[in-house]
């Protein structure tokens, strides 16, 4: 069985990263992707779709210092729903990609100058994560941007 995925898209926001308290690094954002297609009548649409996108240790710390809104990526990773309970005791699923690499597209001034970032990275597998690390649930809102 294979469970892979392959985006590419714009940033929807700054990573927002923490430090679990072993010191691993986490971080979450969002990454929008469009396909534009003719309807019956020949008009043009765009259809995005926007996918919650966690990075773990190494690559999360990248993401913290390269990644900004609206830079173009290309990531692969894995798919994975999970579900947590809010204050109030509903309980909500998430389904995010679990990235293990990322490439920064465009040139390097569409990345504000940023000529020293990396051009590609990978994170440990999910088999190095340890399991406590891998479930803590991780806050979000509903809303991608």
């Amino acid at each position: 069985m294979v469970n892979k995925v392959i985006l590419v898209g714009n940033v929807g926001k700054d990573p927002e990263v923490r430090y679990l308290d072993s010191g691993v690094a986490v971080a979450q954002f969002s990454l929008a992707t469009s396909e534009t297609y003719k309807d019956k009548e020949g008009n043009k649409n765009t259809k995005t779709e926007w996918h919650n996108i966690v990075f773990w240790r190494g690559l999360a710390e990248i993401a913290e210092k390269y990644v900004k809104k609206g830079h173009p990526l290309y990531i692969e990773g894995k798919i994975t729903t999970r579900s947590y309970d809010t204050p109030d005791g509903v309980k909500k699923y998430i389904t995010e990609i679990v990235g293990n690499e990322m490439k920064m597209l465009g040139s390097k001034t569409s990345n504000e100058g940023r000529s020293t970032a990396p051009s590609a990275a990978s994170a440990p597998s999910a088999q190095e994560q340890s399991s406590n690390e891998a479930s803590e649930p991780l806050e979000t809102d509903d809303l991608p941007f």
